[in-house]
């Protein structure tokens, strides 16, 4: 039998797959759709600023349960660990068909409406699928190839958006909006349309707990998980209000408004139509660090769930390069169905709903795994416990009640997931009782 790669993810690396992970469509695409009905520059930062919060808070809380359960597989292992294995069962099974795939094929959809700003001939589906296949390629071939690829494209990523948000303050022409609170602005915080634009946002800050779906690949995960979280959700936060920052000070509200490609406009407002075709690309080629990183954490959970219930065996193979290769194969069939059937907002709030449900019980499961096993060693214990976890659950739990009440067909088909695969745990454990 080969042996396996010892490979291990280091701090640098994993700091990487979560700044990728998070940097992707929404930050690009979401302020068009919250500026039609919120007008004002500090509600509109302190939006990304709430949604930066509640990711700090999450990490933190997934810091402690990494520590604590260390081993590959997020949210499938904690919850089955912690509640029943029906509930992690269905973790995985939302990560493996919809959590990963589906934002694959969003920040695939969006490389192809960018690169399509550029080069107006490219069939955004066919670049989409392109792009996805042969980064496909590169992470089964070796989790080492990934990993120093991830960094790459990362500080990319970052040095790009850097260079922008500098650029934008230091030789654009201000626009009349106010960053200082004006009167009228606290009650927007409360309104409607600030919950609105809270759940796109919620969805461009997803991603910062990608690091925990990898922890039996991470060098010394007790120490470097809560380290590598903590300093990538920061890192995205300081960036996502930077950039914010300077697509409002740039461009005006008008010409945002209801806009997809915000990059692209605010890069056209700012150095004309060659300058924003030039940023349209640049925005194209970030896209590809985040697809790039899910390919590479999603099929982890697969293969730990194949690991643990027989009917599923097949999927936990691993080459001798130590990749889950039919697992990685299972989720970019899964992404390439998306782009060919989808549409981007109908699957935006669709896996925001069924996401944002599955971190609430895990951060929920960090109060019940105290007090079921107060002994059990906790390396790191999250900062600020119990205000923390209770912020994010407040937080979330408010975005959920909003989603179920304004958007109940998505809502429904999110449920629909859910119920398939509590069948599919069924079959699976039924497999398992009768096999020889």
């Amino acid at each position: 039998m080969p042996s396996v790669s010892s490979y291990k993810i280091n701090f640098t690396t994993g700091v990487a797959i979560v700044v990728a992970n998070m940097i992707g469509t929404g930050v690009f695409t979401s302020l068009g759709f919250q500026v039609v009905d919120i007008k004002s520059g500090f509600v509109l930062l302190m939006l990304w600023a709430v949604g930066g919060l509640i990711a700090l808070c999450g990490a933190l809380s997934y810091g402690e349960l990494a520590a604590a359960l260390p081993r590959s597989g997020g949210e499938y292992h904690y919850l089955s660990h912690i509640y029943h294995p029906a509930v992690g069962f269905l973790s995985g099974w939302v990560s493996a068909t919809v959590g990963f795939a589906a934002p694959t094929a969003l920040a695939a959809m969006a490389l192809g409406s960018y690169a399509t700003s550029v080069w107006p001939g490219v069939a955004p589906k066919m670049l989409s699928i392109l792009v996805v296949l042969l980064l496909t390629a590169v992470h089964a071939t070796s989790t080492r190839a990934g990993s120093r690829l991830q960094v790459v494209v990362t500080v990319v990523k970052v040095v790009v958006l850097v260079a922008f948000i500098g650029v934008g303050v230091a030789v654009a022409e201000p626009q009349p909006i106010h960053f200082a609170p004006q009167s009228g602005d606290w009650h927007l915080l409360l309104s409607p349309a600030f919950a609105v634009s809270l759940v796109y946002v919620s969805y461009a800050y997803s991603g910062w707990n990608a690091a925990v779906y990898l922890a039996g690949e991470v060098a010394q995960p007790q120490r470097n998980l809560p380290r590598i979280l903590l300093t990538g959700t920061s890192i995205v936060l300081l960036l996502y209000i930077g950039m914010n920052f300077v697509f409002l000070y740039v461009a005006p509200l008008a010409k945002l408004a209801g806009q997809v490609e915000v990059g692209f406009v605010v890069a056209t407002q700012l150095f004309g139509t060659a300058g924003g075709r030039l940023m349209g690309g640049l925005i194209a080629v970030l896209l590809i660090s985040t697809i790039s990183s899910m390919i590479f954490a999603g099929p982890r959970i697969v293969q730990v769930m194949g690991e643990d219930l027989p009917a599923l065996r097949r999927l936990a193979t691993v080459s001798s390069a130590g990749v889950p290769v039919r697992a990685m194969l299972l989720q970019t069939g899964l992404t390439v169905l998306f782009i060919l059937t989808s549409s981007f907002q109908q699957v935006l709030v669709y896996a925001g709903f069924v996401l944002n449900l599955f971190t609430f019980l895990t951060v929920l499961g960090l109060f019940v795994l105290r007090w079921r096993q107060p002994e059990l060693p906790r390396p790191y214990r999250a900062w600020g416990y119990p205000v923390t976890p209770l912020v994010f659950l407040l937080l979330s739990g408010w975005t959920l009640v909003f989603l179920l009440r304004d958007q109940p067909m998505e809502s429904f088909y999110g449920l629909l997931t859910l119920l398939g695969g509590l069948v599919m745990y069924f079959i699976s454990r039924r497999k398992s009782t009768i096999a020889p």
